[in-house]
């Protein structure tokens, strides 16, 4: 008789979680990760690695250009493709600023709600600071006239 698959479900954000739930469970393989991998993309490979990964700032703003240009290049430069690729790029910065990175966090590894002390670090969760970081990407010219405008 065969056996149904089980699939893992529930809040993993590590390669530790993983295991737990892999060994709890009964589980062989494979797990979904939803939140998870909307507020570090790079999951499935450190997953596959099976060790805490930490990138740069850069290689995350890398990922918001790549976004920005996937969008683009899928529902077009006109005004309706910018207005979609704004729609969910802004849907996904909601999910992204939830990211701590390694170095502010004080216990190894972070769990999905661990936020830093509020006296180390500004969290962008304002919807004004997620429109300016899409207009960063999406109107440069425009961001460029916004911050001279502000000095």
């Amino acid at each position: 008789m065969s056996q149904i698959p089980i699939i893992g479900n529930g809040d993993i954000f590590t390669y530790t979680q993983f295991e737990e739930i892999k060994k709890r469970k009964g589980i062989e393989s494979c797990a979904m990760l939803a939140r998870g991998a909307l507020i570090k993309p790079w999951l499935p490979t450190e997953l596959k690695e099976r060790r805490h990964w930490d990138i740069s700032a850069s290689e995350r703003l890398d990922m918001l250009k790549d976004f920005v240009k996937f969008g683009l290049e899928h529902w077009g430069s006109d005004q309706q493709g910018v207005n979609n690729t704004r729609r969910f790029l802004l849907e996904w910065l909601s999910f992204l600023y939830r990211y701590v990175p390694v170095g502010l966090i004080e216990v190894l590894p972070q769990e999905m709600n661990h936020r830093p002390p509020t006296h180390m670090v500004c969290f962008y969760c304002c919807c004004c600071d997620f429109f300016l970081i899409g207009t960063l990407f999406l109107m440069p010219s425009f961001f460029v006239l916004f911050i001279f405008w502000l000095q």
